[in-house]
């Protein structure tokens, strides 16, 4: 049964579909009110070949869907670079648009990284989520539709906003932690799962850990995943050969343990890092199983 709250904003935002949304490529600080542990004295955000670097002002930009197309879906896109960089154009920018062509809008994520490591990126990402909901009828968003989306470390990202949203490490004591981060869907893309041995990405496991061998467990998200996690599609190819196929059979088998709808591809061809890269065979079909996926699950529309 739907809260009061989510009722209301349901309401509310199915007669915002005339109305004038916020315009293409808004961006939300994610921390009004002063970033957590930010680092006065760091080095300077840089942004070079598509790519971020050195974050220390999170932010979340708007990609709308257009209200002739619009479903009130919407997805947090978390863009992959082993908590080292962000590939926002590639990772990040490619999925908001072909997300929008689907009729859902998309807020990019511009989290923290290796300079902070764990909690931050998750309280980046939960953050997100939360700003997302919170303000659902300004965006015209269906509360209770709200995705999350990562590609390789940012797929690491949305699984740990899929089993840890709950966790205190992303909270902050704000008032907006009130508000639920639970996505209500993901879809992970070649995505870093565990911290093991010979299973991980040691960068990845590097940077977000940050040589604390307590967070070796917490942040192995197969270990995580409850009834409590969303439906999930996972996409991974047997070529890649940074971040193992074994990550996504891993939170796949723990998924199917705990009664989590969802869905696993694994190509054969297509390099790590592939995203929306054409000419890789039946994996650069992953758009449209993806789409399917969403259609089955009432999230996009039949003619989407």
């Amino acid at each position: 049964m739907k809260s009061p709250l989510l009722l209301a904003l349901l309401v509310s935002t199915s007669v915002l579909a005339s109305a004038a949304l916020p315009p293409d490529g808004t961006i939300l600080p994610l921390w009004p009110e002063g970033v957590p542990a930010q680092q006065a004295a760091a080095a300077a955000e840089q942004f070079e070949d598509g790519r971020y670097s050195a974050v220390h002002e999170p932010t979340l930009t708007y990609y709308a869907a257009g209200v002739d197309r619009a479903n009130g879906t919407t997805v947090v896109v978390c863009p992959g670079g082993g908590y080292s960089i962000l590939s926002w154009e590639r990772e990040g920018i490619a999925y908001a648009k072909w997300l929008n062509h689907l009729g859902v809008s998309a807020f990019l994520l511009k989290s923290r990284l290796k300079e902070y490591g764990h909690p931050y990126p998750l309280q980046d990402v939960l953050r997100a989520i939360r700003t997302v909901r919170s303000r659902a009828q300004e965006f015209g968003v269906d509360p209770e539709h709200i995705g999350v989306m990562g590609s390789s470390a940012g797929g690491h990202l949305a699984a740990s906003a899929s089993t840890l949203f709950d966790h205190p490490d992303g909270k902050t004591g704000a008032e907006i932690d009130a508000v639920s981060a639970r996505p209500d869907f993901a879809i992970l893309m070649y995505p870093v799962i565990s911290m093991v041995d010979g299973v991980t990405h040691n960068g990845s496991r590097t940077n977000i850990t940050r040589g604390d061998s307590a967070l070796l467990k917490l942040l192995s998200l197969e270990d995580q995943v409850t009834a409590a996690t969303p439906p999930t599609i996972i996409i991974h190819t047997q070529d890649d050969r940074s971040v193992p196929v074994a990550n996504a059979l891993r939170y796949y088998d723990a998924m199917c343990r705990a009664g989590v709808p969802g869905e696993l591809y694994i190509f054969q061809h297509g390099p790590h890092g592939m995203a929306m890269n054409p000419g890789l065979g039946t994996a650069s079909d992953w758009p449209a199983r993806a789409a399917a996926w969403l259609r089955d699950r009432d999230l996009i529309a039949t003619n989407q």
